[in-house]
């Protein structure tokens, strides 16, 4: 299982990646201005975290325990994880870089240039 500062260690050691704290304590990640992942604030117990899946990804995803579709967010394939310990450390890595990825992808190519991000084609998991 990850911790919070973890999470948060790993996601802005993406390329491009930022922090901005809204919505009372929200962490949110952004590459380009979008958001690709939010982490509950350090005070709020149990964390809780929400990130941009692909089309299958969110499918698996949201059957399995602590996993649920994520409020407001999931008609654009969010998941929301009640529990920080519903992925081990390997599997949520691998979910938010994708996130990031699915995100980064969607900037316009001047804006992937500035932030040193190369297109990639992306399968869709």
């Amino acid at each position: 299982m990850m911790r919070h500062a973890e999470i948060e260690k790993f996601c802005l050691s993406l390329r491009g990646a930022t922090l901005t704290v809204q919505w009372g304590e929200e962490r949110v990640y952004k590459v380009g201005g979008k958001m690709f992942a939010m982490l509950s604030g350090k005070n709020d117990k149990p964390h809780h975290l929400f990130f941009k899946a692909g089309e299958t990804s969110f499918h698996i995803l949201t059957q399995l325990k602590h996993i649920i579709p994520a409020p407001y967010l999931a008609r654009a394939k969010w998941v929301y994880l009640e529990r920080l310990d519903a992925l081990n450390a390997k599997e949520l890595k691998a979910y938010l870089e994708r996130a990031h990825t699915l995100i980064a992808a969607r900037l316009p190519r001047k804006k992937r240039a500035e932030l040193g991000i190369a297109e990639t084609a992306l399968p869709d998991f």
